[in-house]
């Protein structure tokens, strides 16, 4: 039996503490992407719980983890990232954790458990979103084994709830 969804703006006091979460989490100013006072709304999904600014889906959070969603074109630029190769990019669109060898390039400093938007090398899209599982120095010198945790990637069923809202 399905989970009843639940869906409900934020009240001033619990935005508040949201957007300085999320400031903290993601490492910048989520309201200057925003604006000042956003409505946000939650709508608790059967895989994660969205957040909504003005009616965007721009945030989620599952298993513990808040980022942002691959619909968040703003933050992108932002963001610190890795660039897989193309061999790995089958792989991480079908929800993979990112291997050291398919990295080519790490942009942006970060520490261990940041969240990081993952492109491709070829057209430089957004593939995914994970949580780094290395800093960006201890990243560069790893030769072998898992670096990024995958949360959110192309084709998932938070992408296809998205696609559909």
């Amino acid at each position: 039996m399905p989970k009843k969804r639940r869906r409900h703006f934020l009240k001033e006091k619990e935005s508040k503490q949201f957007l300085l979460e999320v400031t903290k989490t993601l490492g910048t100013d989520i309201e200057q992407l925003v604006g000042s006072k956003p409505r946000i709304e939650a709508d608790e999904t059967e895989n994660a719980e969205v957040f909504l600014f003005n009616g965007k889906p721009l945030l989620a959070r599952a298993d513990g983890h808040l980022f942002p969603t691959l619909s968040f074109e703003e933050l992108f630029r932002l963001m610190p990232r890795i660039v897989v190769d193309m061999g790995a990019v089958p792989y991480v669109c079908k929800g993979a954790d990112v291997m050291a060898p398919g990295v080519v390039t790490v942009n942006g400093e970060f520490k261990e458990n940041s969240v990081l938007l993952i492109t491709d090398e070829r057209h430089g899209k957004p593939l995914a979103v994970g949580a780094a599982l290395f800093s960006s120095e201890d990243m560069k010198a790893v030769s072998r084994g898992k670096t990024v945790k995958t949360l959110h990637f192309v084709g998932d069923k938070l992408w296809n709830y998205l696609k559909g809202s």
